[in-house]
């Protein structure tokens, strides 16, 4: 334990210890310090685990670098993207820190749970959250909001691989709704006053950076395009939904972008209509396919906004792939026979 504290990545502390120096609370998992311009974050995988979804926690690095997952406030219910989950998405426009803490044993000499301090992070600028399945305190199952934090720009997290997100114990899957609403994206803060005892220029933090705008396009492009087919199948009478597949033995989960569930064809999207977007998704569709029920019968498709060249169509086709994609009339290639 600290005597005089200080928030370096490393540190082991305890809540009320938070509490006592920044004037937060010391119950909820997101605890914003308002006078002290800071929200603290609580994370705990053992808890979610416990409920029965393993979402918290240290993920692969993908194209932007280093991400760390957290399941927003709420225990029972749908969770807002407000209250205590709002602090957390208006934190860079009003200038407050995220420190973000993960539990770490108990306090010697005490029952009170131990928190190791990872260190500032910000909250990803081009999708800040994700929205999961998984059961409240009560049981039921509701939506959660599965927020990205990235390290703040010039600060290195204390994270070692025992905050690694934890394996699902068995393969299984949710009906979700498609995704067609993207989150608003976010903006750093002019400045990061944070100390930190171990600092370097965190190129990762500033690719992030760098890269938000196109990335943001591309994903509402194709936000718009599932909401707009979306509402091309229910007008013509089709159920649609999504799912959410946990895989046993791997942390977090696959959520396909949609799938018609009266015509038994499932759809990956795409919001640039390149060789390598539909080479993604055709190994996104590869993998999504051996684990919808029925899928000896399923048809799979691409769901693009324009047509790709005719070569990456004959791709398409020697893979037994469906290609629909969007024009000013419609949608071309729906229905599929």
């Amino acid at each position: 334990m600290t005597t005089t504290f200080e928030l370096s990545p490393g540190v082991l502390t305890s809540r009320e210890e938070i509490a006592a120096v920044y004037g937060c609370g010391t119950f909820q998992g997101i605890e914003p310090a308002d006078a002290a311009g800071k929200v603290f974050v609580y994370s705990d995988p053992n808890a979610g685990a416990e409920f029965g979804y393993t979402f918290d926690g240290r993920a692969d690095d993908d194209e932007f670098g280093p991400l760390y997952r957290y399941t927003g406030a709420g225990v029972n219910g749908d969770q807002k993207p407000s209250g205590r989950n709002g602090s957390l998405l208006t934190a860079a426009k009003k200038n407050r820190e995220i420190h973000l803490f993960v539990a770490d044993g108990t306090v010697p000499g005490s029952s009170a749970v131990q928190q190791r301090y990872i260190g500032p992070m910000v909250v990803d600028l081009v999708k800040p959250y994700d929205v999961r399945r998984g059961p409240g305190k009560n049981g039921v199952m509701r939506n959660v909001l599965v927020f990205r934090f990235r390290p703040a720009p010039g600060t290195t997290p204390e994270w070692t691989d025992a905050d690694r997100q934890q394996a699902a114990t068995k393969s299984g899957y949710e009906i979700t709704e498609p995704v067609v609403d993207i989150p608003a994206p976010v903006t750093l803060p002019a400045q990061d006053a944070t100390k930190v005892k171990k600092t370097e220029q965190h190129k990762t933090a500033e690719t992030v950076m760098d890269v938000p705008a196109g990335q943001r396009k591309v994903l509402r492009r194709e936000g718009e395009l599932v909401k707009a087919f979306v509402a091309h199948l229910t007008a013509a009478g089709h159920e649609t939904h999504s799912f959410q597949f946990t895989i046993e033995g791997e942390p977090g989960t696959l959520t396909p972008d949609l799938y018609d569930a009266t015509a038994h064809v499932l759809y990956e999207a795409k919001g640039l209509t390149t060789r390598a977007n539909v080479r993604m998704a055709i190994g996104q569709l590869a993998d999504y396919r051996r684990r919808v029920p029925g899928h000896e019968t399923l048809r799979v498709a691409v769901l693009l906004p324009s047509a790709p060249t005719p070569d990456v169509q004959q791709l398409l086709a020697e893979q037994k792939i469906e290609l629909v994609y969007q024009t000013e009339q419609g949608f071309t290639g729906w229905p599929i026979d």
